[in-house]
């Protein structure tokens, strides 16, 4: 997995198609983006409950935008560190200070600055932005704990493998 974390980037909103997405097209964008990770993926009965639950906006004639695939790749993402309702919350703050775009693109920077740290590909964490807020704070230790649990999720299963290659050999 190091070399795919090297190589992990998620597309940044003006990259994210605007023309709109039925469900299905939605699912899998952002379940070919997330591949590189290990299991994080969403879909479609996932995005139909968050759309019900008005954690994102309906579509518009069965069609998501840039702005609700966004929100879908970064729920993806932090919601296996916090409650969905956290999530939300979370998204509300940051919605008061940031535009989405500014917002999405920050939380992509930031996951991969602190994925290529915590997997050792680099010595130092970039310093990203240019406030340092408590919005900021609490958003960079939801990443940082996301990191973790996939640096940890992948040592597991190398551990798993290496075990099982001892065995056999």
């Amino acid at each position: 997995m190091p070399a795919s974390i090297t190589a992990f980037r998620l597309p940044r909103f003006r990259e994210i198609p605007d023309v709109g997405l039925y469900l299905d097209q939605t699912v899998k964008y952002i379940n070919r983006y997330l591949e590189p990770l290990g299991g994080m993926e969403i879909t479609s009965s996932m995005v139909s409950n968050y759309v019900k639950k008005g954690y994102i906006k309906n579509p518009i004639r069965k069609q998501y935008d840039a702005e609700q695939i966004a929100h879908l790749i970064a729920i993806t993402i932090i919601k296996n560190v916090v409650s969905m309702e956290h999530c939300a919350r979370l998204f509300d703050m940051q919605k008061k200070m940031y535009s989405v775009e500014t917002a999405y693109n920050y939380f992509c920077c930031e996951l991969e600055n602190m994925l290529c740290f915590t997997f050792g590909l680099k010595d130092e964490v970039d310093a990203i932005g240019t406030s340092n807020t408590e919005l900021k704070r609490m958003l960079r230790s939801v990443i940082i704990a996301v990191a973790n649990i996939i640096y940890v999720q992948y040592s597991f299963e190398t551990v798993v493998i290496e075990d099982a290659s001892q065995e056999l050999g």
